[in-house]
């Protein structure tokens, strides 16, 4: 039983030790290289939890499948069911955080779709009335394609260069489906308190990401940051989310991404940086596999020291 222990307790700390090199990772990267490292390395350690808890959990089923009596494998194993017991808890704590998350991102998107019911439309454009200065794109919900949500107060507080960037934004979070990646990163969270701090940085990268294509369609990286920063210091206090399906121009850090966007555009990096990146990747990508493979590793070692006690008559 030690050594079941020992590799659930490797997987369960994996994250740990991951998380920080994924979000170094990310500093490296380009915003949309970014991001994807970020949302794939926080699912893939989150199924990892998963997998090694499951596979815990499924410790006395699999002696069961062996034809072993639970009585005996209890008597050599004393703390297998109150282990298992516990890893069941955790995964039932699991599926009610993540049915809530995902949840509460569909009535909020409901809500969302509701409250501009009376928007006047404009192709993909609504404009909701109101002296407020808000601004987030609005993804499809229930067969109604995604839109571009603008208060009549932010368009007036922005001219016509930085409309256009505002609206570059948005339609940017709209094409590349960033909410996906937001809510994707935000369920993996519910599933480890060590992915909780990559929802704060994807929501920077995914700005970042939005920014730099709507800096390219204006061809104005300068424009580009006096609009974000312009549309960031007029928009309310209720507007500048920082996590879920509502994507807006005032998510994130708005100084580091108005710097970034009077700097040059990001590369992909060379040199020492690559070197850098490349070890990164292979670390993250080697925790986040490690825990389905110590989770398949489990199953494997439960079913030989089964075999081996029933071999000996053990049990």
């Amino acid at each position: 039983m030690g050594l079941i222990l020992t590799i659930v307790a490797l997987a369960l700390l994996l994250p740990w030790a991951a998380a920080p090199a994924a979000r170094r990772l990310a500093l490296l990267l380009p915003p949309r290289e970014a991001s994807l490292a970020l949302t794939g390395a926080a699912v893939l350690l989150a199924g990892g939890t998963v997998a090694a808890l499951a596979g815990l959990f499924h410790v006395p089923f699999l002696a069961g499948l062996e034809h072993l009596p639970l009585s005996g494998v209890v008597a050599r194993w004393p703390a297998v069911v109150p282990v298992s017991c516990a890893a069941g808890a955790a995964l039932a704590v699991q599926a009610v955080r993540l049915t809530l998350r995902w949840r509460g991102h569909r009535v909020l998107l409901a809500r969302a779709w509701r409250l501009t019911a009376d928007a006047t439309s404009d192709g993909d454009l609504l404009v909701v009335a109101g002296k407020d200065a808000e601004a987030f794109a609005l993804p499809g919900h229930r067969g109604r394609p995604g839109r571009v949500v603008v208060s009549a107060g932010m368009l007036s507080a922005l001219g016509p260069a930085e409309r256009a960037v505002l609206l570059a934004h948005e339609r940017a979070h709209l094409r590349g489906r960033h909410h996906l990646l937001s809510a994707a990163v935000d369920l993996a969270a519910a599933v480890h308190p060590a992915l909780a701090r990559l929802r704060a940085d994807l929501d920077y990268h995914l700005e970042r990401w939005a920014d730099e294509q709507a800096a390219a369609a204006v061809a104005d990286r300068r424009t580009a940051a006096t609009a974000i920063a312009r549309a960031a210091l007029a928009g309310s206090p209720s507007a500048r989310r920082t996590a879920g399906p509502l994507l807006s121009v005032s998510t994130g850090p708005v100084p580091q991404r108005v710097q970034a966007l009077l700097g040059p555009a990001p590369a992909r990096p060379t040199g020492r940086r690559a070197r850098a990146a490349v070890a990164l990747v292979a670390a993250v990508t080697v925790a986040a596999l490690l825990g389905a493979a110590l989770a398949y590793g489990l199953h494997e070692y439960v079913e030989y020291a089964a075999r081996t006690l029933r071999a000996h008559g053990t049990v």
